[in-house]
């Protein structure tokens, strides 16, 4: 089963895309956007974490892909807790190209609907490094999502600490952000 949004459809990461995820697990930038740990990532070690991939997983990972682009970044839903009803989100866009063009806030509008709506959940929970301004203005600011806390000097960047900034959208959230934007009847 496939998931559209407006703009992106989120779907199975299939082995053809692994070319491209490894070049952006490499990719020194996203990297540095994005929350944990990273090392150099070879094909062999990109070609497990694949197999590990299962539809019966408490953790879900998309691709996200654009009719005219194809595979753009991945989504997910991790650590679902089905008893609570929540889960944690994620996402990137791959090239710097895709970005600002409002494939972020389908992405994130579609996986909230998903959630929400399919899934029976109630909150997402995310987190964003401090100085990811980008992310912060996507999350919060057009896909209403609220800043919950701070965790202070959690991620260690650039011989630096940084604060994480903790996030999140309940159901009840996202129906009045919906009913205020109109987003999928405009």
């Amino acid at each position: 089963m496939n998931i559209r949004g407006k703009k992106v459809l989120l779907r199975a990461i299939e082995q053809t895309d692994l070319v491209l995820l490894h070049k952006w697990a490499n990719d020194p930038y996203i990297n540095s956007m994005i929350g944990g740990w990273h090392f150099p990532t070879n094909m062999r070690d990109q070609q497990k974490w694949f197999e590990t991939l299962s539809v019966s997983s408490l953790n879900q990972r998309f691709a996200i892909e654009a009719s005219e682009l194809g595979l753009i970044g991945t989504a997910n839903l991790v650590d679902i807790n089905w008893k609570d009803k929540n889960a944690f989100h994620g996402m990137l866009l791959g090239d710097k190209d895709v970005r600002g063009k409002g494939y972020a806030v389908d992405t994130i509008m579609t996986i909230m609907r998903y959630a929400f709506e399919e899934l029976g959940l109630n909150r997402l929970d995310g987190s964003i490094i401090e100085y990811n301004k980008p992310s912060y203005g996507v999350y919060v600011k057009k896909c209403g999502w609220k800043e919950e806390g701070v965790q202070r000097e959690w991620h260690y960047r650039n011989n630096r600490f940084w604060d994480k900034m903790i996030v999140g959208v309940t159901k009840r959230d996202y129906a009045e952000l919906i009913q205020k934007n109109n987003y999928w009847n405009e």
